[in-house]
């Protein structure tokens, strides 16, 4: 959702309505659970501690007064329950052993590699006021937190934190360099660790940071080092576990407090005996309990389910792709008028190429106000994990570059996910596709594709034929993973504008290329919905179906 939508959410929250309620609790309580799971790496009050944190933002909704302030104040409370727990710890709970390692699960349910990995493992390394400021600083850095926000969490100024979080950055680089010392095979740091029992401390960081600057072995990084905000752009937030549970009970002195607040309507819609269904979120008598499903589960069954038919897609001369016609798999009801949004019913098929000397149609005219990207201008992914968040209003440029000499085999598509708002499938250029053979090439040997002398990227069944540069409009948040296995390529993202892609898509056979481009936009809500996109955020990108309804 938008600012404007969680805005009316939390509104109708504030009012008394439970569905709203619901809605809300389930769409904060990712985060929430992120910032808590981190701070403590798992520990087995990050249960009791979550459910605090959301217990506490509802019985207090109605003193919200600013519900655009509401997500500073949601993380103020976690970060305020997070220190309480800490006060109250007990000698014997200070040597309880995490109930799950989160740097474990980080890594499982992001599918992290490499240095991005190595980041994640890091953070068991460091002291528990490192880790609650951590917490803040991995969201403020994925884009789901802001600096004001960060500081306002932990008490300080903006000043204040940008040097609290250097420190921490600090020992985070330090404790990185160890989970890479510790992964080799220095026979000297064998030595060291001889009488260590295994459990990450200060003390024992310290002593392997000392190892670490006089060895020779240890200190030989034998790649880049990363900087670690680099490696953290774009990383989605770690999935609740399936079956987590969160109850939200009202009852004795829970509820008289909160009924003082103007809760009374809320709390007897609550403590009723019926059960309210969301996507992610159940209201049941009570209280207010939130269970996770699988990344895979289906949604909710609606009363008609629309199946769009798929369609060739026409060459460029016959204009922009028309809407395939939906038929319901069941007749609702005469009574029953409820207004369809076409938005997303658009399903791409596999499409056969225009000819060469086609001109494209006329690109219809949609609304720039510009689009900002984690990424920066350009940013290029090469590697399974990688991923750019894109956010506004306006057209984003996919460049492919597929590597079959390199690594051939089939292709694991690049998804999108985690869309708030509205993406479309405008247009096509780069003066080819990608099974455009190379003219005077033997043997048929395409360049985008590969041939007989390098092996062939391999696409999936029904994925539609990519060119060289796709086009996209946004109008909303979105993220695209990069999910390379198998055959070698790379993408590479950047904001653009009208201007450029009617450019592009012109730049025909006059000019020395193969082809001119494509346009795909309707100018309309039944545009092409890219394919693999989705509104979820699955732990595993790459899981996502291949379809063009969201």
């Amino acid at each position: 959702m938008d600012s404007e939508q969680w805005r009316a959410v939390i509104t109708a929250a504030q009012a008394g309505d439970r569905r709203a309620l619901d809605e809300l609790v389930a769409g904060w309580l990712p985060l929430v659970y992120n910032i808590v799971g981190r701070a403590l790496n798992g520990h087995a009050d990050v249960d009791d501690v979550v459910q605090e944190t959301m217990l506490r933002a509802v019985g207090n909704l109605g003193s919200l007064r600013d519900p655009d302030s509401f997500r500073s104040w949601l993380v103020a409370i976690a970060m305020r329950q997070i220190r309480d727990r800490a006060r109250r710890k007990t000698p014997d709970r200070l040597e309880e052993a995490p109930a799950s390692d989160f740097a474990d699960l980080t890594v499982l349910r992001l599918q992290l590699e490499g240095q991005r990995r190595e980041v994640a493992e890091a953070v068991r390394w460091l002291d528990d006021e490192d880790r609650r400021l951590l917490s803040l600083w991995w969201l403020e850095v994925a884009g789901e937190l802001t600096r004001r926000e960060l500081a306002a969490a932990v008490g300080i100024t903006r000043q204040h934190a940008a040097v609290r979080v250097q420190r921490m950055k600090e020992r985070l680089e330090t404790s990185r360099g160890i989970v890479r010392a510790l992964d080799g095979a220095c026979p000297g740091l064998r030595e060291v660790t001889g009488r260590w029992d295994g459990r990450p401390d200060s003390v024992w960081r310290k002593r392997l940071a000392r190892h670490i600057r006089g060895c020779g072995y240890c200190g030989d990084t034998r790649e880049a080092v990363v900087p670690a905000e680099r490696l953290l752009v774009g990383i989605a937030l770690v999935p609740l576990p399936v079956g987590f549970t969160l109850s939200l009970a009202f009852g004795g002195k829970t509820a008289v407090a909160a009924t003082s607040a103007g809760w009374s309507k809320l709390l007897g819609a609550l403590t009723k005996p019926a059960v309210a269904v969301t996507a992610s979120a159940t209201i049941v008598a009570g209280g207010a309990f939130v269970v996770t499903q699988p990344p895979d589960a289906p949604p909710p069954r609606a009363a008609v389910t629309p199946t769009a038919t798929a369609t060739s897609e026409p060459p460029p001369s016959a204009g922009p792709t028309s809407t395939p016609t939906s038929t319901p798999t069941s007749t609702p009801s005469p009574s029953a008028k409820r207004k369809t949004d076409p938005y997303g019913t658009v399903v791409d098929a596999v499409d056969r190429a225009p000819d060469p000397d086609a001109r494209p149609a006329a690109l219809p005219r949609r609304p720039e106000s510009g689009i900002t990207s984690t990424g920066g201008p350009r940013a290029v992914m090469q590697h399974r994990g990688d991923s750019v968040t894109l956010s506004g209003q306006g057209y984003v440029l996919v460049r492919w570059q597929i590597s079959p000499h390199a690594r051939p085999g089939a292709v694991v598509m690049p998804t999108w996910t985690g869309l708030k708002g509205k993406l479309f499938h405008v247009a096509s250029g780069g003066s080819r596709r990608m099974d455009d053979p190379l003219p005077g090439a033997p043997n048929g040997y395409v360049t985008g594709m590969g041939g007989p002398d390098i092996g062939y990227a391999v696409l999936p069944p029904g994925t539609q034929q990519m060119w060289q540069n796709e086009y996209f409009y946004l109008d909303g948040t979105v993220t695209l993973n990069q999910n390379e296995r198998g055959c070698d390529y790379g993408i590479a993202v950047s904001p653009s504008n009208r201007d450029a892609v009617v450019k592009d898509v012109n730049e025909g056979p006059a000019d020395g290329a193969l082809r001119y481009g494509l346009v795909r936009d309707t100018g309309t809500d039944s545009a092409p919905v890219p394919q693999y996109l989705t509104r979820s955020a699955p732990a595993d990108p790459a899981t996502v179906p291949q379809r063009s309804r969201v």
